[in-house]
């Protein structure tokens, strides 16, 4: 099954009608006739969707489903409402309530499954974010994010940018700002300065059929620049099979052309809101991860992203038949440093070090802070010849230029000692990166054991 259901509905005939329609959708169904069985089911068996009959004058379901939205235990749990008056009022009021869709008396089967599977979609990028970022939070990661309070991008795709286009009417009565832009120039890459929150398509007068706003939406879900955007599409009335097919491509949303500008803009506002907090979870996911595998006063890679990194190179260097570097560096008599000058001169020390360092690789050399005052760099497609010489030349960049450590005090003299090791000499060799790192470190030794300030090679694997 691919999602669980649960039906709220006092009449029993409608509950087995809707189940029977869910379960050929491959749903898993539980069907329940009040709010307070509603209550039990949702506690044993949590849905991902709930479809709410609104119309029961035995309880406030409007109230049953504000209650829901409220508590966190379930507000991320997606409403349709059903059984509501096909009227503006009716409907803004369900939506008004929290319910995230609104589907009248009449049902269209199709809509129906097409919009569960949307917000089925949405619910479950939701969880898989709002996990990552629990993740990020559990490990200490989670950062304050203060760049999101900022007036939303809105975009309107049209063919008509002129004021008598029924959607730029209801859009220009929104308090949400926006631009106009033609379906050629949205999927142009400079058509917008920066990437739309939301854009708001407008199928009803794109030619055959809705094909146009098909491609539309299609492309704009497949390009970098847009594909996380919100889109909530304008469809002919009448028209439920292309309102399900635009739903089924990408579409976060749809409201057919006869909407209220009240509804309209909940919507849209709704939409909106829904992208601000997943740009947060999204930004605190990647600041964690970042932070997981960065080392927090050099800004260099640490061991927890250094050891997987030396894997996948060693294996890459195996399969394209290569050799490649690994060096140890260490900072010498850097417990003098500190003991002599502060931890405060330390740390400062370690970043200068750490930045000579970086700005004297390439791109794709892999640098690392290891432990205390030790380093570790990965060179791919390197040899000894290339790899002596480049440590030494590290070496020399160190020790080259005393370091500056506060104003009034000596400019400080730093060397280093680096150990250097060549993996992949035997394309068949199964030496793996942890046992080429401890020949390095061995060579880092012998390079202190030598006077420091030195460059010592590993002896062959074999």
């Amino acid at each position: 099954m691919s999602g669980r259901i649960l039906i709220i509905d006092a009449v029993a005939t409608n509950r087995i009608v809707l189940k029977v329609k869910m379960h050929a959708a491959q749903y898993a169904v539980d069907t329940c006739e009040n709010r307070v069985q509603a209550a039990v089911t949702i506690a044993k068996t949590r849905p991902d969707v709930i479809l709410l009959s609104l119309n029961d004058p035995s309880e406030d379901r409007h109230a049953f489903c504000r209650d829901l939205k409220a508590d966190p235990e379930t507000a991320d749990i997606s409403i349709i409402a059903l059984g509501v008056p096909d009227t503006s009022r009716a409907r803004f009021a369900a939506l008004d309530a929290g319910a995230d869709e609104v589907i009248p008396n009449t049902i269209d089967d199709t809509f129906l499954v097409a919009r569960t599977r949307s917000l089925m979609r949405m619910r479950n990028t939701h969880a898989e974010l709002w996990l990552r970022s629990g993740t990020s939070r559990a490990l200490g990661f989670e950062e304050e994010h203060d760049d999101f309070a900022h007036q939303s991008n809105v975009v309107a795709v049209t063919t008509r940018a002129s004021n008598q286009n029924p959607l730029i009417e209801k859009l220009n009565s929104t308090d949400l700002a926006f631009k106009t832009l033609s379906p050629e120039m949205v999927l142009t890459d400079e058509a917008t300065d920066q990437i739309p929150d939301l854009l708001v398509i407008d199928g009803t007068e794109m030619e055959d059929a809705g094909r146009d706003a098909f491609r539309i939406i299609a492309d704009l879900r497949a390009r970098s620049e847009t594909r996380l955007s919100m889109q909530l599409v304008v469809v002919k009335s009448g028209m439920p099979e292309i309102a399900s097919m635009a739903l089924d491509l990408g579409a976060d949303d749809i409201v057919f052309d006869h909407v209220s500008k009240e509804e309209f803009e909940l919507r849209m506002t709704a939409l909106t809101l829904r992208k601000t907090r997943e740009d947060r979870l999204r930004a605190t996911v990647r600041d964690g991860l970042h932070a997981a595998v960065t080392d927090s006063l050099t800004g260099l890679y640490n061991r927890r992203y250094a050891e997987p990194h030396l894997i996948r190179m060693e294996q890459q260097a195996r399969k394209l038949g290569q050799e490649f570097a690994i060096m140890m560096l260490d900072i010498d008599h850097f417990k003098a440093v500190n003991d002599t000058f502060g931890h405060a001169a330390g740390d400062k020390i370690l970043k200068d070090v750490a930045e000579r360092l970086r700005n004297n690789l390439r791109a794709f050399d892999l640098i690392a802070r290891v432990g205390g005052e030790e380093f570790l760099i990965a060179m791919p497609d390197t040899d000894t010849l290339k790899a002596k010489a480049a440590a030494n030349r590290l070496r020399m960049i160190i020790d080259r230029e005393p370091f500056y450590l506060a104003k009034g005090q000596p400019r400080l003299p730093v060397t280093m000692s680096i150990g250097v090791a060549i993996g992949g000499e035997d394309a068949l060799s199964a030496e793996t990166s942890e046992v080429i790192c401890t020949r390095a470190d061995t060579a880092l030794y012998a390079a202190k054991a030598a006077g420091r300030n030195q460059v010592a090679l590993a002896g062959s694997a074999a």
